[in-house]
């Protein structure tokens, strides 16, 4: 007689599929807290990472968070506590994204890891390569401003440069005429430099960051009819010319519009760096437009014959993803809130320099 197969009570059949829930719930949550706990990269991002004297331990882990170096804070300050490595010294460390959360937490807890030789070189967007040699040079006093300008002004190393960075054109760096051949390329950002450091490495340190730029916008950079020295050279003016950065778009359009048709960039701030060292008061770049210079879009159609800063970001951004519009003048009140106003006829442009109190050339 074949026996009778006993059916499971509705009862435990819930208790089961409860069961089976939560196995999963804490199975999920392991491998996320796993996950949490390894490396957040490969280690090809290498960070100095600065802890101020003071700063709370869950600062800390904000700050390691929002460098990409962890993934989880609430995960990874339950971690730290747990196994006791909540201890931390101020200074600055380099890490990486390829290291662990334990790595990464033994690290800032080592006080012989802290850089101890270290400056900070902070280059401000839209400096001029002039200024930040001098930044350079107090920093690193065994390199006058004189001795910087002069090699990044060399044939020679801007040659072994140009082996080295794809974004560099030996052929754009080669014109005798330039006030500074790297101009441009030495990307605005904050530096912490060994102060052991040579004048090449340091050189190299800001164009390793213009590069990772560079990466990331490159099919932007390679669609473009405008050759990288060329996009530099507009993002330089762009970065001049805007007050703000919600400006930008619209005036790197402007600029197009007017490269487009062939008419002269007119941009007072070419005219304030064909000054360069005579350059002094702000006016000078509205009421000299006549000084001879292959930077001074007044007298010479199209791009000057390099940048004439180093722009950020943005300013990069602006002149890759520009705004379309039937704008061919702008003009900021400089006297008011700053206020950028655009135009599409040269006769409402003098209207509106009238009405702002501007210089009209």
């Amino acid at each position: 007689m074949p026996k009778k197969i006993k059916k499971t009570s509705r009862g435990k059949r819930i208790l089961i599929l409860v069961l089976s829930i939560l196995i999963l719930a804490i199975a999920g949550t392991g491998v996320f807290v796993w996950q949490s706990l390894g490396a957040t990269g490969n280690g090809s991002t290498t960070i100095d990472f600065e802890i101020e004297e003071g700063e709370t331990f869950d600062s800390v882990l904000s700050n390691l968070k929002e460098e990409g170096l962890i993934s989880s804070v609430q995960i990874v300050d339950l971690y730290a506590k747990l196994t006791s490595h909540d201890q931390y010294f101020a200074g600055t460390f380099e890490l990486n994204d390829g290291m662990s959360v334990s790595e990464l937490l033994e690290t800032i807890a080592d006080e012989t890891k802290v850089l101890r030789e270290s400056v900070t070189l902070t280059i401000p967007e839209g400096t001029w390569a002039k200024e930040i040699a001098a930044s350079i040079s107090e920093l690193f006093p065994q390199y006058t401003q004189s001795d910087i300008l002069a090699q990044w002004n060399d044939l020679d190393y801007l040659s072994e440069l140009a082996a080295d960075y794809s974004f560099l054109n030996l052929e754009d760096l080669s014109n005798s005429e330039y006030n500074v051949a790297l101009e441009g390329y030495l990307f605005p950002e904050t530096y912490f430099l060994d102060m052991n450091s040579d004048l090449d490495t340091i050189t190299r340190t800001l164009l390793d960051q213009f590069g990772k730029i560079y990466e990331e916008h490159q099919s932007e950079f390679e669609s473009s009819e405008y050759s990288v020295h060329e996009l530099v050279t507009l993002a330089s003016i762009v970065q001049f010319e805007a007050g703000s950065v919600k400006d930008m778009p619209t005036i790197a359009g402007v600029f197009y519009n007017r490269l487009r048709d062939q008419m002269n960039l007119e941009s007072s701030v070419t005219v304030c760096y064909a000054l360069y060292d005579e350059f002094d008061d702000p006016k000078d770049c509205e009421t000299r437009t006549d000084i001879e210079s292959p930077y001074n879009t007044y007298l010479n159609s199209g791009l000057p014959i390099g940048p004439i800063l180093n722009p950020g970001e943005d300013a990069l951004v602006a002149v890759l993803e520009p705004e379309t519009s039937d704008y061919y003048f702008f003009a900021a009140d400089i006297n008011g809130d700053g206020t950028v106003h655009y135009s599409k006829t040269y006769e409402e442009h003098l209207a509106i320099c009238e009405e702002l109190g501007l210089i009209l050339n």
